[in-house]
């Protein structure tokens, strides 16, 4: 396939994607892959924490120290999935 004048084969682009699906982990949190590597890189560790709630609690006092988009972004996401798995409805 041809975009931009650049010959591109999808199956390369298909090989060197990697899911990055939901999962719940050792302490019961539901987290994908890349929210861990975002947490590492930030010097939080999520095994520390019994619930998805306390950690976004500690990345939001993080927040109120500091400027960081990314934890902001992670933050909003965890939220989401603290609301779609953990709240009644």
């Amino acid at each position: 396939m041809e975009i931009n004048g650049e010959n591109i084969n999808i199956e390369d682009i298909i090989k060197t994607q990697k899911p990055d699906f939901l999962k719940t982990r050792k302490n019961n949190i539901i987290l994908r892959d890349s929210h861990i590597e975002t947490l590492k890189r930030n010097g939080i560790n999520y095994e520390e924490y019994s619930n998805l709630k306390s950690l976004i609690l500690k990345i939001e006092e993080i927040l109120l120290e500091e400027e960081n988009e990314e934890l902001e972004l992670l933050s909003e996401e965890l939220s989401e999935i603290n609301y779609y798995n953990y709240t009644n409805k």
